[in-house]
């Protein structure tokens, strides 16, 4: 795991203590699952199933709302995001996607992190684009995007 995903496993822990007793409204607004702790698996980690409603919930179609932005977003993420003001860091692009498909999840349970291949449509070439999308497995706090990679993968 990269000193960036320990960073924000970090961070997202002391973060995590000060929003816990909002974290079933964030769940809710981000179309997780009402029952969220029901169904974690045994170790309280978030399943590849919760990270993929949250991620469809949160990239929508056309990419996350304001809403979205402010609270489903670790601390972290968001400090890099003040960086790059002309490029829209979440979707690894300058400009609204056309359309917004979230691939299959994979999880390491021992990195305690989940992500998915993000895959933006364009109405102009190249006509599709893909990054990858980090989410925290700890199903005791809140679940929330960690990092964003806009390297294509291989």
């Amino acid at each position: 795991m990269s000193d960036v995903m320990r960073s924000l496993r970090s961070r997202a822990a002391v973060a995590g203590g000060c929003v816990a007793a909002l974290g079933l409204g964030f769940a809710l607004a981000a179309g997780s699952p009402a029952s969220a702790a029901a169904q974690t698996d045994p170790n309280d980690r978030y399943t590849a199933e919760e990270i993929h409603h949250f991620l469809e919930g949160f990239y929508g179609n056309h990419g996350p709302r304001s809403w979205e932005r402010e609270n489903l977003v670790s601390d972290q993420l968001k400090e890099r995001i003040a960086q790059t003001p002309d490029y829209d860091l979440l979707l690894c692009a300058q400009n609204e996607p056309r359309d917004i498909e979230v691939g299959e999840v994979t999880t390491a349970q021992s990195a305690r992190v989940g992500w998915a291949t993000i895959t933006t449509s364009w109405a102009q070439a190249p006509r599709t684009r893909s990054f990858t999308a980090y989410v925290d497995l700890d199903a005791t706090r809140p679940i929330q995007l960690l990092d964003v990679d806009c390297e294509p993968g291989d």
